[in-house]
């Protein structure tokens, strides 16, 4: 096994920790959690851009706030999902965020989807409507909101993309932490829940487990090419069926696993294909 592959497996399974440890605090806001989630990054990102003497400010200002301020929108809806979906079912939704992202760089990078690759996004979007059709416990304004945020994050991807040509990474890693406090701050102020001594607890695990998540995941792009770790990443649905099951109880039905599997066979299909083309 390749140091790639390794890299990946552990970034999927630490972001997979850090989903449990958000749904295991569904009496908290989930703007308070994202809240939480983000100083941590916010903080060693800022220490490290000042020990490589590098700006953080950044040269292309309304691009690093507006991929900030989407990237937000897609961490609050995520959580939000996280705390009131089946974890299996709210993992799942967010995977068709490169799906989006395929879609949306016709428009930003006249990138249009070929034919092939609208197949494939109806294939994943057969999967939401069958577990719409049949999975009682997902409202349709649940789906929705699961819907946008990947839809938010797809626009991240690319404003991201965009980036490459003005910022290092990390001053994008820090600008997206650095917009998300400002932004979820006051909200969180007026809608204050104090946490206990476990929440406490799982709220630094949640911070640790992201940090490391995000640190396996940058050296497995690193030390691999992308094509070869990408798809390894739809393995977190997998962590997300057995925590979900094991931990939370939440008994899935045979739809559900239809639909699952329908919106991950499109969007890893719809990945392979581009890293092809």
């Amino acid at each position: 096994m390749s140091n790639g592959v390794k890299y990946i497996l552990l970034s999927t399974f630490y972001f997979a920790i850090m989903n449990v440890f958000v749904k295991k605090l569904s009496h908290l806001p989930s703007s308070e959690v994202s809240l939480f989630r983000s100083l941590l990054p916010l903080i060693i990102s800022y220490i490290m851009l000042k020990r490589s003497n590098i700006n953080p400010w950044g040269n292309n200002k309304p691009l690093l706030i507006l991929r900030g301020i989407f990237g937000t929108i897609g961490l609050l809806l995520y959580f939000y999902t996280l705390q009131k979906m089946p974890l299996a079912n709210a993992v799942t939704l967010q995977y068709l965020s490169p799906i989006f992202s395929t879609l949306i760089a016709g428009f930003i990078f006249k990138e249009h989807a070929k034919p092939i690759q609208l197949l494939f996004f109806l294939i994943s979007f057969s999967g939401i409507l069958v577990i719409k059709g049949f999975d009682t416990k997902i409202s349709l304004e649940l789906l929705a909101i699961g819907i946008i945020s990947a839809l938010a994050s797809g626009i991240a991807y690319n404003i991201i993309r965009k980036l490459k040509d003005y910022d290092e990474p990390l001053v994008t890693v820090f600008y997206f932490t650095l917009v998300t406090v400002p932004l979820v701050l006051p909200y969180v102020i007026f809608h204050w829940v104090t946490p206990n001594l476990i929440d406490w607890f799982y709220i630094i695990i949640i911070g640790l487990a992201t940090q490391k998540g995000q640190l396996y995941m940058t050296k497995a792009y690193q030390a691999e090419k992308i094509a070869k770790v990408a798809n390894l990443n739809y393995i977190g649905t997998i962590y997300a069926i057995l925590f979900g099951y094991f931990i939370f109880d939440e008994k899935l039905v045979l739809s559900s696993f239809i639909g699952i599997l329908l919106i991950v066979i499109g969007s890893v299909l719809s990945t392979k294909y581009k890293e092809k083309a």
